[in-house]
């Protein structure tokens, strides 16, 4: 009988125990988590802090759903090692687990600023059910407030400021919005919608230290330009630090994240990984890549799982990601990777309409939709079938795409 055994349940961990259990029915399977809570969705915990949702529809399982997938789940459970020649994971206050085949699924925590009083109560970040929770309680509670990352989950922050009421600054370091992905003619539609909804970004800016109370509790901004912003309550979405600690010594190659194939298996045998923790080789780009997209974590706790239990087929993790956001007027998608490229190709139709798409080696690896997200399965099957289209740019800039009007794929080998 084979042991499985997964650290951590995110969508990752829990799509690799389901799966497990369906490719491989008699095995025992083993889900390890250091939160108090099983899988619940990530992407819906955003709009639980804005006030929109109870808690009720953010659960995905319940423990029940694994009992009766017959699935060991372990909650606040944290590992301190694992030993890959044993193949033993170590857990603080319990006892070791035995495995046969591993999978790490452990994800990340986010960044904490590198400057004064940014652990002070009243800074939060944004990536657990206890976290949405805790903003949701600032947000209703609060008047003003700081954001601070201009990405994709800093803009999180400034949804929450608008649907709670709560007026906002949003502190950026460079000159616009997610400025490794959108030129200013994008980005400025996103700084729009965000000053509809009662947040001001403020540019070339970032923190360089929180005031607090004598409570502790956070009273301001200093940006590095000397600026003060007053706040109740602060937001900071700077990336993620991936939970690689406990696995120090055993001997995975790691490079910002666990290195793994297209098959999800690292460098060591029987150990594999999946989710925002993994550097993957992407089989469309051809190199090495990230994504800390939902669908993806999904994916390949999936396709982890099904080479975990097989004997020897395998399967390959084949994906085109897509994050949208859905706090503005206008709609906003971005697939693949948008921030490669060699190439890019980028037209604003209204106010409120931007596309943008980037090329490498003359083949689409991702983009950006304001506004219009109609052409977004023309743009990923295209990613899909590795076209060489950058030469036929403006077809796919068109309003509407009209992949018929594309020169034959063949033709362009002749």
């Amino acid at each position: 009988m084979t042991q499985y055994v997964i650290i951590g349940d995110g969508i990752s961990g829990s799509s690799a125990a389901e799966t497990l259990r369906e490719e491989d029915p008699d095995s025992e399977i083993t889900v390890i988590t250091d939160e108090g809570e099983p899988l619940y969705n990530r992407i819906l915990i955003k709009e639980h802090a804005k006030g929109k949702l109870p808690e009720a529809p953010i659960s995905i399982h319940d423990e029940e759903w694994y009992d009766e997938r017959d699935i060991d789940l372990s909650l606040n459970t944290h590992v301190t090692s694992v030993d890959t020649d044993e193949k033993i994971v170590r857990i603080h206050q319990g006892e070791d687990i035995s495995y046969d085949k591993l999978l790490v699924a452990t994800g990340g925590t986010p960044t904490q600023l590198p400057v004064e009083n940014s652990d002070a109560d009243g800074v939060h970040h944004f990536w657990t059910f206890q976290d949405a929770r805790r903003i949701r309680e600032s947000a209703e509670a609060g008047e003003e407030a700081v954001v601070v990352g201009a990405g994709l989950l800093g803009i999180d922050f400034a949804a929450v400021c608008g649907a709670q009421g709560v007026s906002g600054k949003y502190l950026m370091r460079g000159d616009r919005w997610w400025r490794y992905a959108l030129s200013a003619d994008g980005a400025e539609i996103m700084h729009e919608g965000m000053r509809d909804v009662g947040v001001e970004p403020v540019f070339d800016s970032g923190v360089g230290q929180f005031e607090t109370d004598d409570d502790g509790h956070v009273t301001a901004a200093i940006d590095p330009n000397g600026d003060r912003h007053e706040c109740d309550w602060a937001g900071v979405a700077i990336g993620l630090t991936f939970n690689t600690e406990f696995l120090r010594g055993a001997g995975l190659e790691e490079d910002n994240g666990i290195v793994v194939d297209e098959y999800m298996q690292t460098n060591v045998e029987d150990v594999y990984a999946a989710g925002d923790i993994t550097r993957f080789y992407d089989v469309l780009l051809d190199q090495q890549a990230q994504n800390g997209s939902w669908g993806s974590a999904k994916e390949q706790g999936r396709v982890a799982a099904v080479n975990m239990a097989a004997d020897d087929e395998d399967e390959v993790f084949e994906w085109v990601s897509s994050y949208s956001i859905t706090h503005f007027d206008f709609p906003f998608l971005s697939f693949g990777h948008p921030t490669l490229g060699d190439e890019h190709a980028e037209r604003r139709y209204s106010d409120t309409e931007w596309r943008r798409v980037a090329f490498k080696d003359g083949k689409i690896v991702g983009g950006v939709l304001i506004g219009d997200l109609s052409p977004q399965s023309k743009f990923k099957q295209l990613m899909r079938e590795q076209r060489v289209v950058a030469d036929q740019a403006d077809v796919l800039m068109e309003k509407s795409v009209d992949l018929d009007d594309l020169a034959p794929a063949q033709s362009q080998e002749q």
